[in-house]
C-alpha cells in the first residue's frame, strides 16, 4: 500500500514541534523554522484543513532566560523555568503565525484535566469555538504545575500530542523532530541502518528499534513516540515521524510523500474506546477470569465477576479493569467505587435490593469499556 493510500484524505492534522525542532540547534527559538511551520499551516487551512500545533521548548527558553543550568532532578527550577520559557515560546509563535494573518490560542493541559471527561468535552467545545474564528489551537503540557509531565521518567509532548490526536479525532498526527523517522537500527552505531518507511503494526521488534533522545535538550526519544504511535492506532489516527530539517516537510507529509516512517491506524474504534485508552485512569476494578474474558470480548463487566476495588472512584470516572496484577482494559463504571465494592461478587438482580434503588445490571457496559 501506497504512502497516500495509508493517510487518505487528510483533513484534520495535530503537528507536534520537539524542543530540537524549536530551537534548529541554538539556544533560542529559531523564528526561521517558525515562520515555515506558519507559512504551511496557512496553506493547509487555506485548503480547507483543521492545523493544531503541540509545542515542545519552553522549559529550555526558560532556563536559557534565567541563565540557569539544566538539572534534570531540580523539579521546582525546571517548572519555575516553564513558566518563564512558555510566554517567550508564545510570543515567538504569535509573531511567526501574525505574518500569515492568523492568530494563535495557548492551551495549557494536564493528564488529569483531559482525563476528566467533562473537561475533556468543554475542551472540545473551546477548540470548535477557536476554529470557527479562525484560530490556531498551539497546545502544552501545563509544566509549571505538573511535575510528572517535566520528570525524564515520564513526561513527554509525543504522548500528550497522541493523546490530543485521540481527543480531537485527527486524521493525521505528524511529529517533527531531529530524526528522520524510525530506523531498523541505531544509525549512530550502524552505518547501514535503513529507514523504516511503514508500520503496519507495533510489534515487539518495532519496540525494540527505539532508543533515548538523540538530542539531549528534550525529555522524549523513539520510545516516546512508539508509545505515541500506538496511542495513535488505537485511536485510529495516523503518526508519521520525518526531521523538521526537511523543506515544507508538513505539506510534503500531508500530500503523501514517502518522508519519514508512517505508521498505520486501527479505524475500527469508537470515540468514546479513543478516549478511554488514553485517559488516565483514577482507581481499579479487580476482576477474575471469566470476567475478564468477558471484558477482551467486548462484553460488559457484571457484579458477580468483581473481586476487589483499588482507590476510589465516582460514576463516569476512568478505571483500570485488572486481572492477577494485569490491567487488561480501561472503563468508566455505572457505579461508585463504594457502591461496587457492596454488590461485588453478586448476581445482578440483587443490586437493587443491596443499594435500595432501581439500577443497571451492570458494573461497567460494554459500550464504556475499551480493553488494551
Amino acid at each position: 500500500m501506497s504512502r497516500k493510500e495509508i493517510l487518505g484524505d487528510v483533513g484534520r492534522i495535530v503537528v507536534k514541534v520537539g524542543t530540537s525542532s524549536v530551537t534548529m540547534g541554538g539556544g533560542g527559538a529559531s523564528s526561521k523554522f517558525l515562520d515555515s511551520v506558519s507559512d504551511q499551516v496557512k496553506a493547509l487551512r487555506d485548503a480547507g484543513k483543521d492545523v493544531f500545533i503541540v509545542t515542545s521548548g519552553a522549559v529550555g527558553l526558560g532556563m536559557r532566560a534565567m541563565g540557569a543550568s539544566p538539572n534534570p532532578g531540580d523539579i521546582p527550577m525546571r517548572q519555575a523555568a516553564a513558566s518563564v520559557g512558555q510566554s517567550i515560546l508564545m510570543s515567538t509563535w504569535n509573531e511567526s503565525l501574525s505574518r500569515n494573518g492568523l492568530l494563535a490560542a495557548q492551551i495549557l493541559l494536564t493528564m488529569d484535566v483531559y482525563s476528566d471527561r467533562e473537561s475533556a468535552l468543554n475542551l472540545n467545545n473551546t477548540i470548535e469555538a477557536l476554529l470557527d474564528n479562525g484560530v490556531v489551537p498551539i497546545f502544552n503540557e501545563n509544566d509549571a504545575i505538573s511535575i510528572k509531565q517535566i520528570g525524564p521518567a515520564f513526561g513527554d509532548n509525543d504522548t500528550l500530542s497522541a493523546a490530543i490526536a485521540g481527543r480531537l479525532d485527527a486524521d493525521l498526527l505528524l511529529i517533527l523532530s531531529d530524526v528522520d523517522g524510525l530506523y531498523d537500527k541505531n544509525p549512530k552505531i550502524h552505518p547501514d541502518a535503513k529507514i523504516v518507511s511503514t508500520v503496519a503494526e507495533i510489534t515487539d521488534s518495532i519496540a525494540e528499534m527505539a532508543g533515548d533522545s538523540t538530542s539531549g535538550v528534550g525529555v522524549g526519544g523513539m520510545r516516546t513516540k512508539i508509545r505515541a504511535a500506538q496511542m495513535c492506532r488505537d485511536a485510529g489516527c495516523r503518526m508519521v515521524i520525518a526531521s523538521s530539517a526537511v523543506p515544507d516537510v508538513i505539506l510534503r507529509v500531508v500530500s503523501g510523500e514517502e518522508i519519514g516512517t508512517v505508521f498505520a491506524a486501527d479505524a475500527q474504534i469508537s470515540k468514546k474506546r479513543r478516549w478511554l485508552k488514553s485517559a488516565h485512569a483514577c482507581a481499579t476494578i479487580e476482576v477474575d477470569e471469566g470476567a475478564a474474558k468477558a471484558v477482551l470480548d467486548h462484553r460488559s463487566l457484571l457484579p458477580v465477576g468483581v473481586t476487589g476495588v483499588e482507590g476510589q472512584f465516582a460514576r463516569g470516572d476512568v478505571v483500570n479493569i485488572s486481572c492477577g496484577g494485569e490491567v487488561i482494559a480501561k472503563g468508566a463504571p455505572s457505579y461508585s467505587s463504594d457502591e461496587v465494592l457492596r454488590i461485588k461478587g453478586m448476581h445482578s438482580g440483587r443490586i437493587g435490593e443491596v443499594l435500595g434503588r432501581r439500577s443497571g445490571r451492570d458494573v461497567v457496559s460494554s459500550e464504556n469499556i475499551a480493553p488494551l
